[in-house]
């Protein structure tokens, strides 16, 4: 058994990118065989019975930020939901809303009819398919696998062939929202891949979020979302450096705001972002180290059809300061401590 583990781990695991500490270093769970013939009993009949039009299984892994007010929706929705994270302490708080909780990935997978999977970044991502690509291999069933990350999409094209491997469907549903859309069940789910799947999670995605949209083929959806934060990321940049000129001429940026808010390019994320930004106040909805992660990942699908996009890497440069001053996990918002810096040490 352990040694199938490591061969076909070290099959299903070949990722072009290294795969982070934390995850490489972590040990995999490794099923008695009278344990894997339970689980297998107990998965098949929970499916049957799902078909049957009765209560559907729901698996979450990742409870970070984002994860834990969508699992926790999805809580107080009715549904049955089992967890999973890294940190086993971030489940409390769902476990004691009536989640159940298992110690990895794999036996959420084998144990739910539809897991999804809100992880950091696309190493994380690709490292929960591989182990749970294991189980699922080895007990020779069906399940579903919803992707709801944001990666680029040769890791999402790549996830998609690891659990189609095992005969599982799987759906890529990165959001566009942020902590307070999460927690309110307001988020945009864009989703691609396997209809039949969308069709299965669309009431689930109607919980956690305030629209749905299919756009066929896996890694469509992963590009939308990166095209959507591509253009958020530099929103924000501009929104930063119009501040600071405001004040740099002697206007009241609080008023810039309240102008903005009332024309043609007014912005829900300027009135929001824009008074906290100028106390110099950023408390995190959208960690800074995960908005330039996705321009990072915009920027390279853009290079991949040799498309300029000159405004977006000029931002990202902006990102790439503010991380290198410290701010990775304050709101994104934050830039703009990249060009107060400028402008300190001008």
């Amino acid at each position: 058994m352990a040694l199938w583990v490591r061969t076909t781990m070290a099959k299903y695991c070949s990722y072009s990118t290294q795969l982070p500490i934390h995850f490489a270093e972590r040990p995999i769970s490794a099923f008695p065989a009278k344990r894997l013939l339970t689980v297998r009993s107990k998965a098949f009949s929970v499916q049957a019975s799902a078909k049957d039009g009765s209560s559907t299984s729901v698996g979450f892994l990742g409870l970070g930020i984002m994860g834990s007010p969508m699992a926790q929706n999805l809580l107080k929705a009715g549904c049955d939901v089992t967890v999973w994270n890294r940190t086993k302490s971030k489940c409390d708080p769902l476990i004691s809303l009536g989640a159940k909780y298992k110690p990895s990935p794999e036996e959420v997978a084998a144990e739910c009819d539809v897991t999804f999977a809100m992880l950091a970044d696309p190493d994380s991502a690709g490292f929960c398919v591989c182990v749970c690509v294991l189980i699922l291999m080895f007990m020779n069933f069906t399940a579903s696998y919803v992707d709801v990350s944001t990666v680029d999409g040769g890791t999402s094209k790549l996830i998609n062939q690891r659990i189609k491997s095992t005969g599982a469907s799987f759906l890529e549903a990165p959001v566009s929202g942020s902590k307070k859309p999460a927690e309110d069940g307001q988020l945009i789910f864009l989703t691609a891949g396997d209809k039949p799947l969308y069709d299965l999670a669309s009431p689930f995605l109607d919980i956690m979020g305030k629209s749905r949209f299919y756009l066929g083929d896996v890694g469509n959806g992963a590009a939308m979302k990166l095209v959507v934060n591509m253009m958020m990321g530099s929103m924000m940049a501009t929104l930063a450096e119009g501040l600071l000129l405001s004040e740099k001429v002697g206007l009241d940026p609080n008023v810039l705001v309240e102008v903005l808010s009332q024309g043609a390019i007014s912005a829900p994320m300027y009135s929001m972002k824009g008074p906290s930004m100028i106390k110099s106040a950023y408390p995190t909805a959208f960690p800074l180290k995960h908005q330039q992660k996705d321009m990072r990942l915009a920027l390279g699908l853009a290079e991949s059809v040799s498309q300029p996009t000159p405004i977006a890497a000029a931002a990202n440069e902006l990102y790439k300061v503010a991380k290198a001053r410290g701010l990775s996990d304050d709101d994104f918002s934050a830039v703009i401590e990249s060009l107060r810096a400028k402008l300190g040490s001008s």
